[in-house]
């Protein structure tokens, strides 16, 4: 699990975070119209301060006009508010619009490259193998991503509009602020700009008391995502596992697991609500007292004439501006809590990423394609990602045409074998070389959701079968009622038994003819005479294809020349290669 760390976003390591999960979009191929963009909503800020510095002019020459009964003067400046307020309104609209898009870019870009990290070098299965601390890795892309690019754009922008913001009216309020004048110990103290010192001291409380209530918003934000996912990903399992679980009558045991993961939501969703209120509350007296704290202030100089109404309302005005620019921080408390929350978790998993791929990297199994049409091991350890090793081939050399069965007790490695030749385990080492066309069939096949034709050539959907051969592979399968199907789309894995999926497996083979296929017990959902029928079937197909097992049942040894057993000999695996008797 991620420790909980504190919240300091000034932090130059939280702030190097940041800058290396933004750096790569800003130095993109991308990177001419992103800042384009960003420039442009910078400039649409700057020119959102200054006609907020034009209203505050107009705030005083309107309560002016009011106090004189100047009715000319009046309509004027409704005619000028009126133009204000366009300009105002359209800069607006389109500082929001430019905004989103950026955000829109930006998360796209993200999204892709994170798509191609996960996908590349098989590290989406790498991660499920190790002991990561990124839980939920589509969470991670679908979610966080966004929350950061969104959070990122928007508390960046926020603070260079507060501290504009800031410098444009602290000028404005001290010019119509009247010093202070008290005595202290006979001595006469004049504060000059007194307005200015009270929003300042205002704000700066605030955020400090602030800050002390919602602290613990950023460990709940933290954790609330894993939960959520975690519940979620439970309710797809439960979907993807239906049968089974009915099947087992596992309904019960299911409830208490998903009531189990929502009250983790609950729990922490209810310590959210109690901080949130205590923020709420806050930050609602907070702002309720500034609407009145200038005014207080202020009136004594009101009411003896030294200002005007328009003045009492510039200063007002004035004084919110620059307390709302100080207190940024109060405000944004709650973005920038869940803000440092997804920074972390993204950071998280590009760690677990990096760690992943330098793992694969470092591995010191070798697994290259040879021209030779021909399978060799040499001193290869199967490992287990403990790093136990559980048995070693030292010499194996299969030539195209070498049907071999694969075979030994449950838990000895021969599937792990298979995963070791597909270059997809890299706990291992040793130096493996394999034939340039080859296919793995697992024993539980993999069905995307699509037409059948795509699961039939999957993964390579752009290959040109013939919709007659397509039909009568599925009749030679034994699947002839789907031979109708096969631009209809649906969620295959859920319509087909594991017998189905398997032969569906084997037309997938029969559609793409590999020199070498590798079959993980692929057949073991069917009857022993339908498993005997697809040999034959890739045998008759397939003449120049290799066979290479793994199966449990004695029949398969008679569609195989060559035998790889592993037996476990006074507590050491051995793996004996013969001749088929």
């Amino acid at each position: 699990m991620i420790s909980r760390s504190s919240f300091r976003l000034t932090s130059k390591h939280f702030l190097g975070k940041v800058w290396q999960l933004s750096k790569p979009y800003w130095q993109s191929e991308e990177k001419g119209i992103a800042w384009a963009l960003l420039i442009a909503i910078i400039c649409l800020n700057l020119g959102m301060v200054y006609m907020s510095v034009i209203l505050n002019k107009w705030n005083s020459d309107f309560y002016n006009a009011l106090q004189q009964l100047d009715k000319d003067a009046f309509t004027h400046l409704i005619l000028k508010f009126s133009l204000i307020a366009a300009i105002f309104i359209a800069i607006a609209v389109y500082r929001i619009y430019l905004n989103m898009m950026l955000q829109l870019r930006w998360r796209r870009w993200l999204t892709n490259a994170y798509f191609s990290d996960w996908l590349s070098d098989r590290s989406f299965f790498q991660l499920e193998l190790g002991q990561t601390d990124s839980d939920n890795p589509d969470q991670r892309i679908a979610e966080d991503i966004d929350q950061f690019t969104s959070d990122t754009l928007s508390l960046s922008l926020g603070l260079l509009n507060s501290v504009v913001t800031l410098a444009s009216f602290i000028t404005i309020l001290w010019g119509l602020s009247s010093p202070l004048t008290f005595h202290l110990s006979g001595h006469a103290i004049t504060i000059p700009g007194f307005m200015v010192w009270a929003a300042l001291a205002y704000a700066v409380v605030g955020s400090f008391i602030m800050h002390k209530i919602g602290k613990p918003l950023i460990n709940l934000n933290f954790m609330q995502q894993k939960f959520e996912a975690d519940f979620r990903y439970s309710m797809v399992r439960l979907r993807e596992n239906s049968e089974g679980i009915a099947l087992y009558q596992g309904e019960a045991k299911e409830r208490d697991q998903l009531e189990t993961r929502f009250s983790h939501v609950w729990k922490n969703t209810w310590q959210i609500m109690r901080k949130q209120k205590q923020v709420v509350g806050f930050n609602s007296g907070y702002n309720q007292i500034a609407i009145i704290f200038p005014l207080m202030i202020a009136a004594p100089s009101f009411f003896s004439g030294v200002i005007k109404l328009g003045g009492l309302m510039q200063i007002n005005n004035a004084f919110g501006q620059v307390m709302g620019a100080v207190s940024w921080f109060v405000d944004s408390y709650a973005n920038l809590a869940s803000w440092k929350a997804s920074v972390d978790r993204l950071t998280t998993y590009n760690d677990d990423m990096h760690l992943t791929k330098t793992q694969v990297q470092q591995s010191e199994l070798s697994v290259t394609a040879n021209q030779d049409n021909k399978l060799t091991l040499h001193n290869t350890k199967i490992t287990l990602p403990t790093g136990q090793v559980i048995s070693q081939i030292e010499d194996l050399s299969l030539i195209a045409g070498q049907h071999t069965l694969i075979s030994g007790k449950s838990g000895i490695g021969k599937s792990t074998l298979l995963k070791i030749i597909a270059g997809i385990w890299p706990y291992s080492s040793g130096q493996v070389s394999t034939p340039q066309h080859c296919l793995f069939l697992p024993q539980k096949p993999y069905l995307p959701i699509g037409s059948l034709r795509e699961v039939l050539c999957y993964p390579n959907v752009e290959l040109k079968a013939d919709d007659q051969r397509l039909k009568q592979l599925l009749k030679d399968c034994h699947l002839e009622q789907f031979s109708h199907d096969l631009d209809c789309s649906q969620h295959w894995a859920h319509i087909m038994s594991p017998g189905e999926q398997q032969r569906i497996a084997i037309v997938r083979a029969l559609v793409q003819q590999p020199d070498w296929l590798f079959l993980d017990e692929a057949t073991s959902s069917l009857d022993e005479t339908t498993e005997a029928a697809m040999y034959q079937l890739l045998k008759l197909q397939l003449p120049d294809t290799t066979l290479v097992s793994i199966a449990h049942r004695a029949k398969v040894a008679d569609y195989h020349l060559y035998h790889l057993h592993a037996e476990s000999i006074e507590g050491q695996i051995q793996w004996q290669f013969s001749p088929q008797l």
